[in-house]
């Protein structure tokens, strides 16, 4: 606790002040947790002075409170493309990032528990700078981090170019990882970001140990079922609706599938056995543990000097779900034989993009200029595909059906190997 007032302190957080008329000091806690490693290891035992944002108005208290995040895609295409470029990734942290925020409006805090000054008990702290907890502190970290690196891509990803030399850089929060075609490039970066903020240098990417090795990602089985033991993950995009009465592990069930392509399908499946009998769905999830116990290598890969190709596949089952039957889609995108599992990226980047489907019927729809009636049943924003084949953003192209990949996530794997 006096590790994190002194922090406070060294970067000039806030200033004890006299609270002024009408002044709604918001609330202070400490929050400690515990720090685990790979092994499910408790290494630190951390604590931070959290404001009670919940407290706060907005349009009294804050303004905008919107964050950009890099998205996973974002990360795995970032690692796809160092691959190919033969680039060596590092990654570093910024600690307590959130103290480097400066806040525009007045906001005021009460002392902390237990520090409250002897001298001055009535007084408040006004904020220079967000803590944890504070609506706007995510937003201002990121502005102060924006004006601090240059030549912008989109919100998250920052480009360096310097001769014949690049340097690339992703941001997600207060985690990043950059890498480039020149270790004098990388590291006058890392010194300029040391010299800024108070940084965690983490050394290379613990699954880029060199730059002529291929690069893989994947989890190992222990730190997957502890973090299963000791952590809540958020729910997924299938909605609330489909996350009520799902128990603890069932939501932790998905941490595991952002490099586990090939247990998509079973986790989704098992979101909607809330509906069926309480049995069938333990025995599903524990299923999935047990083939995630015994397949622990398996992961995304990456393979040096590839090409950036890219192409997506498309596929859609018809009423699949035995329990509501509902019908499940499912997309793949790779950028040459690199799996990375996001939405289509832009045509400014990779020219037009094919699309394989394997319904002739689907790729009829969606290259018809005319809305027939047989079609009107379709709502109209599924037919943003019409849209981009006519710009020519994408290709519509057939695919046959046991070459569409993209049935991983639409399918048991036990119907694929049939």
């Amino acid at each position: 606790m006096h590790e994190e007032l002194e922090n406070f302190e060294r970067n000039h957080v806030w200033d004890l002040v006299k609270p002024p008329p009408n002044c709604r000091p918001i609330g202070t806690k400490w929050v400690f947790k515990n720090k685990q490693g790979e092994d499910g290891m408790v290494v630190r035992n951390k604590v931070r002075l959290v404001a009670q944002g919940f407290c706060q108005k907005e349009g009294i208290d804050y303004e905008e409170t919107f964050a950009p995040v890099a998205r996973l895609e974002a990360i795995r295409i970032l690692l796809a493309f160092a691959a190919s470029k033969g680039f060596k990734l590092q990654q570093m942290d910024v600690k307590s990032a959130f103290l480097n925020g400066f806040i525009e409006e007045e906001v005021y805090v009460r002392q902390p528990p237990g520090f409250e000054s002897a001298g001055f008990p009535d007084r408040v702290y006004k904020l220079r700078k967000a803590l944890y907890g504070p609506k706007q502190a995510p937003r201002a970290w990121n502005a102060r981090l924006k004006s601090f690196c240059s030549n912008a891509v989109d919100k998250t990803l920052f480009l360096l170019s310097r001769g014949g030399d690049t340097l690339i850089v992703r941001i997600y929060v207060d985690d990043i990882i950059f890498g480039g075609s020149s270790h004098a490039l990388v590291s006058s970066f890392a010194e300029r970001m040391s010299g800024e903020f108070e940084m965690s240098l983490m050394g290379d990417l613990r699954s880029s140990k060199a730059p002529k090795e291929p690069l893989s990602i994947k989890q190992s089985t222990q730190r997957t079922y502890s973090r299963i033991q000791t952590r809540h993950l958020m729910p997924t995009k299938m909605g609330r609706r489909w996350i009520e009465g799902i128990s603890r592990d069932d939501r932790l069930t998905s941490y595991s599938t952002a490099t586990r392509p090939d247990i998509r399908f079973a986790v989704r499946l098992c979101a909607c056995y809330q509906a069926s009998p309480r049995t069938s769905h333990r025995q599903a999830v524990k299923r999935i543990f047990r083939y995630l116990k015994f397949t622990p290598e398996l992961g995304l890969w990456y393979s040096l000097g590839s090409s950036l190709f890219l192409r997506g596949f498309s596929d859609v089952d018809h009423a699949g779900c035995r329990i509501d039957r509902k019908s499940t889609s499912g997309t793949c995108q790779l950028l040459g034989p690199l799996l990375f599992l996001g939405p289509p990226a832009s045509k400014l980047v990779f020219g037009k993009i094919p699309l394989l489907v394997d319904s002739t019927s689907a790729i009829s729809v969606a290259k018809n200029p005319v809305l027939h009636s047989r079609t009107k049943h379709i709502d109209v924003r599924f037919h943003f595909l019409r849209d981009h084949y006519e710009k020519g953003d994408i290709d519509l192209v057939h695919v046959a059906s046991e070459n569409q990949l993209a049935d991983i996530f639409t399918k048991p794997l036990e119907a694929l190997l049939l």
